[in-house]
């Protein structure tokens, strides 16, 4: 057991290695089992076998999530933990024929390359986005708010403007917040665009705030990242810092302590002394 846990969960050992390795590569054909199955007028035996080969890869990765559930020392931390959902939610549709599909998932798993290739540098810049994340937290989720209630003012007046001109494509406040969606975020697909005076240069205004739209949150974690960046640095600078200063330090503990042992050598001599003169004044007695 201890050698399968070894395996499973120490990338360090070569067994390790070659064991996620190898699970990498069955992710990524299993993602390639699945886009070849939405193919066009295949034949029966190229579906038959594309099952077959579905079949072989969620027994792999049923017995690997069975096999990490019984290695790691939390069993539930392990359940519930980010990779352990994306490995059930990767296979339970299999067995439980909901027809959903959500093999694609899988491609989530690909990130534990990250850590068993042992690539800093993506792991470090990880940990800065994560970071940056943090830092701008609450001005992003103020931002969306304020992005969601002008989704909606945009979705009525659109309606307003277009509802009598163009009742089959903005029927509602809620068939407007297409348009909206896809004219604030600058795509603009053209399905869906209005033909009234009135809401063209509605249109051309909610364009410009547009711009703002996806400029703020940019902004934000652009910032957030720089400042993150610049508190790795400070801190790699104070930790090369306190490297410098350890040898200093300890030169100081290690006089401290000569300085405490001759103290005690001298008290022990002291005290031989005063013994030596008790035992010669008992013997002059």
């Amino acid at each position: 057991m201890d050698r399968i846990k070894r395996i499973i969960e120490d990338c360090d050992t070569l067994s390790g290695k070659v064991f996620d390795i190898t699970i990498q590569i069955l992710i990524v054909f299993s993602l390639l089992v699945f886009s070849l199955e939405t193919l066009p007028d295949l034949t029966v035996g190229q579906k038959e076998i594309l099952s077959l080969l579905e079949i072989l890869t969620v027994a792999i990765f049923t017995t690997e999530y069975i096999a990490r559930i019984i290695v790691s020392d939390k069993k539930l931390g392990f359940i519930f933990s980010f990779y352990g959902l994306i490995d059930l939610i990767a296979v339970l549709p299999f067995y439980l024929s909901t027809g959903l599909d959500l093999r694609p998932v899988r491609v989530f798993r690909l990130l534990r390359l990250f850590r068993i290739l042992k690539l800093l540098k993506y792991s470090r810049a990880i940990r800065r986005f994560h970071r940056a994340l943090l830092i701008s937290k609450e001005e992003l989720v103020l931002f969306g708010f304020v992005a969601l209630m002008l989704l909606y003012l945009t979705s009525v007046g659109i309606y307003n403007f277009e509802n009598e001109a163009q009742p089959e494509n903005f029927k509602s406040v809620f068939h407007s917040m297409w348009w909206a969606i896809v004219t604030l975020t600058t795509v603009g697909y053209g399905d869906v665009y209005p033909i009234t005076t009135a809401g063209k240069i509605f249109t051309f205004g909610i364009l410009s705030i547009g711009l703002a739209v996806i400029a703020v949150p940019t902004g934000l974690i652009a910032s957030a990242l720089s400042q993150a960046r610049q508190e790795e640095e400070e801190a790699e600078t104070d930790s090369n810092q306190q490297q410098i200063n350890d040898p200093v330090k300890l030169q100081v503990e290690i006089s401290d302590l000569e300085a405490e042992a001759k103290a005690i050598q001298a008290k022990i001599r002291n005290r031989r002394t005063q013994q030596a003169k008790a035992l010669k004044q008992k013997e002059d007695k």
